[in-house]
């Protein structure tokens, strides 16, 4: 029995199972631990990379997330320090539109599943980064995302291959040893290792990501916090009740999220030392560059400020070196600390990436984040995406692409590029008649939160077709690759163009801007070019930019200077929709550029043009020449009458008959005489309306 059970071993079939174990045994460690190939590979299962996953899984491409933490959102386990998010939760609109609504909810990813909201998942405005966490998990369970956990990525470097899309491959090893051969690497690590500036005594100071944050650990004490950004005011939120004072050093002045417009800087619920600051109650805020002093601990544990020359003037002992107050018995940091904490941001971490895929050049920038173009590709390696916190220097202090809100919507349009680049598949679009262009626009600068949250680095685009009779409708296309569109998204730009674009006014926002300066919002159409407050901005084009005129366009632009331009006057409500301030200066300015009519009109007052001109407007065309306009009767003749858009036949009548002008005359100046009101001037806006 034992001899025949164990026959089929020397079988055909065992042995060729035997020959194959035995030359898995004799291979060494890295043959037996073959690459396996992925055509995507993202690094990191924080909201970035789960976004991408979800966009890649839609698609059905091949792909896998590597996440070095047994769960997702593992940056949210451990940060912010003292829980809580500074990303809003607004739950309420006043508005069912889910578009609409995305552009006060910063938390939730893009999904087609309404209940991965993060309204779901917390009440509080400013919510619990323990929420985030369980949202993330959520995210990626539901959506069933292919995520491979406990799997750090040791080391990525580059293999050359003619035969791969790109060029090469992205040979990623994780901690076992085990290679992965990627054709496009999306990196989504975020901002992980804490910025730490040398200088003598800077070893002294507790970090952010280790310093306690039980308030009972600080009662009586005097702390300094090095830094100025919204992890330095959170510490100090957290402890400054409980302090003798807390004193904030950090080399550039504070910047308010309110001023500037970009959420990154120091927002309103963390500013509480402001306060104190201000209203002289111990508290205060110094600015000095951190290389020129040094701190120095004495005998009894306490931390003094001194400068960095003093230091180096000999080989004294702690309590013989000099300090300020010594020469200026007035210098402002002249008592000693109990506390020194370090709150100086975070950066990229570089340390996993070979020198080969060229992601840093050592500037100041890109000390902290990668080299990346305004695609979100690397500009040392084609093929690697930077996507999520860690692409934020396209943006850097102007928009929302370092956050949850803004790089939602960046990652998207990296996904439809990498679908026209590697899969022929073209940027989504919609066709449209020309005579639908203005309400098109009015849609999307009413509803579209990618434009919103993104704005002055995403846009709309409209390519105008032949004759401009047709328009195709693009969203979301990153801006300053605006030269490159005809290659990014698979479409032709040989017609003319818009790009629709949000922006704030631009002498508006910084630092020291006065925000709340009387007569600071614009409310006539005819001072839109003057709004200050986040706004539509229209650009017309002729002709496709070219990359030096991108490159080179005027400071402060987001785009090249254009053939025109129109201002939607800023809206106290962010509602543009008013028909005289909003609807009709955009209508004018394209049918300016156009050089047609765009207005709509009844089948009598286009079968009346079609008698006295040369050139119907496209209304006409598209829908009374082919038996596609309104059908008349009477009561919507009268309605048409009464309104004043319409001339009554019977009056008509008998002007007609008093009159020796046919149809076909020309009126004063030579000009055919138009039907309906066109005939003379406007009253008023409404009347044009």
């Amino acid at each position: 029995m034992g001899l025949s059970a164990a026959a089929p071993l020397w079988g055909a079939p065992g042995l060729l199972l035997t020959i194959a174990l035995h030359l898995a045994l004799s291979l060494s460690p890295a043959q037996a631990w073959a690459p396996v190939h992925r055509d995507y590979c993202v690094l990191g299962a924080g909201p970035a990379g789960l976004q991408m996953a979800y966009f890649l899984q839609r698609a059905g491409r091949d792909y896998m997330v590597f996440e070095r933490a047994p769960g997702p959102g593992s940056f949210f386990m451990r940060y912010p320090r003292h829980r809580k998010l500074i990303s809003i939760n607004k739950r309420y609109t006043g508005k069912t539109n889910a578009e609409f609504n995305l552009r006060h909810d910063w938390n939730s990813l893009l999904s087609h599943d309404p209940r991965l909201l993060f309204r779901h998942y917390s009440d509080a405005y400013y919510p619990d980064a323990s929420d985030m966490v369980r949202y993330l998990s959520d995210f990626a369970e539901r959506l069933g995302l292919h995520v491979l956990y406990n799997t750090t990525i040791a080391h990525v470097t580059l293999n050359k291959d003619r035969g791969a899309w790109n060029g090469h491959y992205f040979i990623l090893t994780d901690h076992r040893g085990q290679a992965y051969q990627c054709s496009v690497l999306l990196v989504a690590t975020g901002l992980s290792v804490p910025n730490q500036v040398d200088f003598p005594g800077s070893e002294y100071a507790d970090g952010y990501e280790s310093v306690s944050v039980d308030p009972k650990d600080f009662v009586g004490q005097n702390v300094l916090i090095l830094g100025r950004g919204n992890s330095a005011f959170e510490t100090a939120e957290n402890i400054f009740s409980v302090t003798n004072f807390i004193h904030m050093l950090s080399r550039s002045r504070v910047r308010l999220s309110w001023a500037t417009h970009y959420v990154g800087d120091l927002r309103a619920i963390n500013n509480g030392l402001l306060d104190t600051y201000q209203l002289k109650s111990l508290d205060g805020l110094l600015e000095s560059d951190l290389t020129d002093l040094a701190i120095v601990k004495d005998h009894q544990g306490k931390f003094h400020i001194t400068l960095k020359l003093f230091m180096e003037a000999g080989n004294q002992s702690s309590d013989a070196i000099p300090l300020p107050q010594d020469d200026n018995d007035n210098f402002a940091m002249r008592v000693a600390y109990d506390r020194v904490i370090r709150c100086l941001g975070w950066k990229f971490d570089f340390s996993i990436f070979s020198k080969s895929l060229r992601l840093s050049s050592g500037s100041e920038l890109s000390k902290k984040y990668p080299l990346v173009r305004a695609s979100y590709e690397s500009k040392g390696s084609r093929g690697l995406f930077i996507l999520g916190t860690a692409s934020h220097s396209v943006d850097y202090r102007k928009s929302a692409g370092g956050f949850i809100h803004g790089f939602r919507y960046t990652v998207r349009a990296v996904h439809r590029l990498l679908e026209q680049r590697h899969h022929g598949v073209a940027w989504p679009s919609t066709e449209h008649p020309i005579t639908h262009l203005a309400s098109a626009i009015i849609r999307r600068i009413n509803e579209a939160s990618g434009l919103y949250q993104m704005f002055s680095v995403l846009a709309d685009v409209v390519l105008l077709k032949e004759n401009a009779t047709i328009f195709e409708y693009l969203e979301e296309f990153p801006m300053q690759m605006l030269a490159q569109l005809e290659t990014i998204t698979g479409k032709r730009a040989r017609h003319g163009l818009f790009v629709i674009n949000m922006e704030y006014g631009r002498n508006y926002s910084g630092p020291d801007k006065d925000v709340f300066f009387s007569d600071r919002s614009v409310g006539h159409m005819e001072d839109a070019w003057l709004s200050n407050f986040l706004h539509p901005v229209i650009y017309y084009y002729r002709h496709l930019p070219t990359e030096q005129e991108v490159r080179f366009r005027p400071a402060g632009w987001p785009l090249p200077r254009p053939s025109a331009l129109h201002h939607v006057v800023e809206d106290f409500l962010t509602d543009w929709t008013a028909p005289v301030g909003h609807i009709l200066p955009l209508r004018r300015f394209l049918e300016n550029c156009l050089d047609t009519d765009l207005r709509s009109f009844y089948a009598e007052s286009c079968f009346l043009f079609a008698l006295t001109h040369q050139k119907l407007p496209p209304f006409c065309q598209q829908g009374y020449l082919r038996m596609q306009g309104l059908v008349g009767t009477e009561s919507l003749r009268q309605h048409g009458v009464e309104s004043g858009l319409l001339w009554d036949s019977a009056i008509m009548g008998q002007r007609q008959g008093a009159s020796e002008q046919q149809p076909g005359d020309h009126g004063p100046g030579g000009h055919p005489l138009a039907p309906g009101p066109p005939v003379s001037p406007f009253n008023s806006n409404k009347e044009e309306l």
